[in-house]
């Protein structure tokens, strides 16, 4: 019932999703941009164990809740960790009412044509069927499009396609995620590309075969609202791909029909050395200006 019940919140509920999936890589930024350097932790075990605090302290602050988040990415260890007791997937549904996804992919491969498709996965049947039985709902994947070739972008959006249908088939929304770096040279002209196959791929699926999206901030204004009205898409979400959130919001309220995925712009501002107050302070006026943009 509760899959059910957390499909027509994603599909139809004003919010927006809470991008908490900062992998090995991206973990030591994050913590430093929280106010925690390299000399607060010894290990890639402890890093884990303060980013963890951290991811804890944003899911459980009262300004956290599913009335205008309506879900969060997990990183795997994070699904695998506990919140006061509870499972993380869990406890975000049932104590939140937010929207469990987890972020599936092992990074990106070398770039080729302008594009970096992402490594393989040889775990991922596995790792579905686990966060399955965890209560999760759907899944994220990210690759990159730099330029505007497009060998690279075709090969790019089938490598999502492909391994999206893999995900539908084990009973998880899938979130495809195409990112178009915002420092291309050519941008709009990558994002015309990028429609197209969008559109391409969309056209070969199966009725009962549903996808999301997770795409950068566009150009043009409205360049995806073909997806976003595509039968076979839940939704389409924007990432903030490094502009700051007040950038973020800004692009974001005038593409209608799109809402946030943000990571960096979610945290932005937030830090270890705050006290509660000013922390949930700082986390409810993120919240409120990323949910007033995503309602647009």
């Amino acid at each position: 019932m509760s899959f059910d019940q957390q499909l027509q919140k994603v599909k139809s509920a004003d919010g927006f999703i809470a991008a908490l999936d900062q992998s090995g890589g991206s973990t030591p930024k994050a913590l430093r941009l929280y106010g925690v350097d390299e000399s607060g932790y010894s290990g890639e075990a402890e890093m884990f164990d303060r980013i963890h605090e951290m991811r804890t302290r944003i899911i459980t602050s009262p300004a956290f809740t599913g009335d205008r988040i309506l879900g969060a990415i997990l990183f795997e260890m994070t699904m695998d960790r506990e919140i006061e007791g509870v499972g993380t997937a869990d406890f975000l549904w049932s104590r939140k009412q937010v929207v469990p996804f987890l972020k599936v992919d092992k990074g990106l491969a070398d770039e080729e044509n302008g594009s970096q498709i992402m490594k393989p996965m040889p775990d991922l049947d596995a790792l579905l069927a686990r966060a399955k039985k965890k209560g999760v709902f759907g899944t994220k994947m990210r690759s990159v499009i730099k330029t505007a070739n497009p060998a690279g972008v075709k090969a790019n959006v089938a490598q999502q396609f492909e391994i999206g249908k893999r995900i539908v088939a084990a009973g998880l929304v899938p979130i495809l995620e195409p990112e178009v770096d915002i420092k291309s040279p050519t941008k709009a002209e990558t994002e015309d590309l990028l429609k197209a196959e969008l559109l391409e791929n969309l056209g070969k699926l199966g009725a009962d075969e549903k996808v999301m999206f997770k795409l950068t901030l566009p150009e043009k204004d409205n360049h995806y609202r073909e997806c976003i009205d595509h039968p076979n898409v839940i939704r389409v979400v924007a990432l903030s791909g490094g502009y700051s959130r007040e950038e973020a919001n800004a692009r974001l309220a005038r593409n209608h029909g799109m809402i946030a995925s943000f990571s960096r712009a979610l945290t932005e501002g937030l830090t270890a050395q705050q006290s509660d107050d000013e922390f949930n302070g700082m986390l409810d006026g993120s919240i409120g200006s990323i949910f007033e943009a995503s309602k647009t």
